[in-house]
């Protein structure tokens, strides 16, 4: 049987590397191959850590001290899983003002 503290371990490294990787995918959409690889692995990484997660209450573990969490959290990974694959690069998708075009009605009045 697997120790629940080890599956607690990994689900946190998974985690925490798949949240490192998502902050600094602006530095690896410069080449866009290396920026496919990365999504691809935060991708594989997400979905791992939903699968362990998801197991984590199952042995009796808990995550930060609730036994609640880690399915909740797994369905956000999964979310963010999707949206790792999704490739919009750098179209504006809210179309709200944002500062560098506020700044450039201001100087062009």
């Amino acid at each position: 049987m697997v120790d629940a503290t080890v599956v607690e371990v990994l689900a946190e490294v998974l985690c925490a590397t798949s949240a490192v990787l998502f902050t600094f995918i602006a530095t690896f959409s410069r080449s866009p191959k290396a920026e496919n690889i990365v999504q691809n692995i935060i991708f594989a990484l997400l979905i791992a850590a939903a699968f362990v997660l998801w197991w984590l209450p199952t042995l009796g573990g808990e995550l930060w001290g609730s036994d609640y969490l880690p399915r909740p959290l797994a369905l956000f990974c999964v979310i963010l899983a999707v949206s790792a694959r999704m490739n919009i690069k750098g179209e504006n998708v809210s179309f709200g003002a944002n500062p560098h075009s506020i700044g450039r009605m201001r100087e062009e009045e």
